[in-house]
């Protein structure tokens, strides 16, 4: 009997050492397997670049190798080169280190086309990009498809009672994946001698809230902490200006990348380029002069314009979808608005007031601000005077999120684009127009007014009652008594009657 207790003891023994080492070493190996996984999102080859290249529909093809085959590439696949390419590549390539960057400027100016271009010059090797959400979940798994990072899901520990790491917040699993990240840098600049670099896209989708500015602080910690020892470059992309606004504040090692419209000269002769390229014809000179006087320098309508049959009347188009964009999101209502939708229209009649600053402003400098050799300089106000001609501070930040208006790096607030520049002009000449604004201001302040109007109605007093209003003791509200007079009594009034009688 005790050979046999002696016998399962030991049994049990093994079996729970086997059991506890199986699962130490399944630990281990776990570990070791999280991060070479991580290693391999940044070998060459990215995920963007095939979806980039199915998009432009080009085949994929090997990255140049020499500074001829560059200069090839360059002229052969991208009719439109801007000046900032050359900064972008230095810090794509790892060459540029030691900060963290913003690329900054309105939507469809070219940032995350630079990017890309940059990528594919290096086939993505060390490259890892993901665009931002507003929902932390949904940025979570962004980012562990971009580092190849599972966040612990696939983990199976807890059939050796280990208890799983998977238990937590979207913005713990963010931290840890950043750990991980850690030790994936070292490693690789121990071998390779320059930073990983990671691209952000779309940072103003972030939301304004405790769950957006925590995560904001939470990449800007990591950014900087990366670019002070030179493991991560990290690249932000927004089209907003509250995104600068807020790394701004606690900023030591970023850098800012203004990407605007291009000018004249680079635009008339890319769309030169591309028409003899693709139509097999030299436009006129001016034409494109009056192509860009239309719609300006900015890529994605310079894009839309030189793909189109009549150059002309696509500008024409796109000026008026910016126009009828304007007047959806603000139009006005004038005196006969509902009182319901007071708070709309405060919407709408600051922008429409910020919309005829900059036309007067435009009007005082005789005539649109349009220089026939350099282009356009489309009239600005600061961020500050702006919010004085609103009366309001928090609508601008929405303005531009919509991009009706845009604020740059430097804080000037002016319309979001040469078209809709265009719109501001159109709108604020229709007969009229002022009249109606101002007839609109007027019924929101009369309905503001009656709002803070208080009726008091005082009933028919009778037997001789009366109200005392009186100040009350120690504040500033009033105090309202009824005060009626004393009653007789019946005795004495009968008393009274009786020695009337006598």
């Amino acid at each position: 009997m005790i050979e046999a207790a002696a016998t399962a003891f030991a049994s049990i023994v093994v079996l729970g050492a086997g059991f506890a080492f199986g699962g130490f070493c399944y630990h281990k190996f776990y570990k070791w397997h999280v991060l070479r996984k991580m290693r391999k999102a940044f070998e060459p080859g990215d995920p963007a670049l095939v979806l980039a290249a199915m998009g432009k529909q080009i085949p994929e093809a090997d990255p140049p190798t020499t500074q001829e085959e560059q200069e090839k590439s360059d002229n052969e696949n991208h009719w439109i080169r801007r000046d900032e390419q050359d900064k972008i590549d230095a810090i794509i390539n790892g060459t540029e280190k030691g900060h963290y960057h913003l690329l900054i400027g309105e939507k469809g100016t070219g940032k995350t086309s630079m990017l890309l271009d940059a990528m594919q010059k290096i086939d993505g090797e060390g490259i890892a990009m993901l665009d931002a959400h507003g929902d932390l979940e949904i940025f979570r798994i962004r980012l562990g498809k971009a580092l190849n990072f599972e966040f612990h899901e696939d983990y199976i520990g807890s059939y050796f009672s280990e208890r799983g790491p998977r238990e937590s917040t979207a913005l713990l699993d963010i931290e840890r994946a950043f750990n991980k990240l850690d030790k994936v840098a070292l490693d690789r600049r121990m071998k390779v001698g320059r930073p990983i670099v990671l691209i952000i896209n779309s940072m103003h989708l972030l939301k304004p809230d405790a769950d957006g500015m925590n995560l904001l602080e939470l990449l800007q910690q990591r950014a900087e902490q990366w670019a002070a020892s030179n493991l991560i470059t990290v690249v932000f992309n927004s089209d907003d200006y509250w995104v600068y606004e807020r790394l701004k504040q606690l900023a030591t090692r970023m850098e800012v990348t203004t990407v605007g419209d291009l000018p004249k000269d680079k635009a008339l002769n890319a769309i030169r380029m591309y028409r003899s390229k693709y139509f097999y014809e030299d436009p006129d000179e001016s034409i494109l002069s009056q192509v860009y006087e239309k719609i300006g320098g900015r890529l994605t309508f310079l894009n839309k314009v030189a793909k189109s049959v009549d150059m002309l009347k696509t500008c024409d188009e796109i000026s008026a979808v910016e126009k009828q964009w304007f007047l959806n999101q603000c139009g006005l209502l004038g005196m006969e608005m509902d009182d319901d939708v007071m708070d709309q229209q405060k919407y709408a009649s600051a922008a429409m007031v910020l919309a005829q600053a900059l036309v007067d402003q435009e009007a005082a400098s005789d005539g649109p601000i349009y220089n026939p050799e350099h282009g356009h300089d489309l009239p600005a106000l600061p961020l500050h005077k702006a919010r004085q001609v609103m009366t309001r501070a928090d609508f601008i930040r929405e303005y531009d999120h919509i991009n009706v208006f845009t604020i740059t790096s430097s804080a000037m607030v002016r319309a979001d684009s040469v078209p809709m520049q265009r719109a501001f002009r159109e709108i604020c000449a229709e007969p009229g127009f002022r009249d109606y604004l101002d007839a609109t201001l007027q019924r929101i302040n009369d309905i503001e007014s009656l709002g803070r109007t208080r009726e008091l109605v005082a009933k028919d007093l009778v037997l001789g009652g009366k109200y005392v209003i009186s100040q009350e003791k120690g504040g500033f509200g009033k105090v309202i008594q009824l005060v009626m007079p004393p009653e007789e009594d019946e005795d004495e009034e009968e008393g009274k009657g009786g020695e009337n009688d006598s």
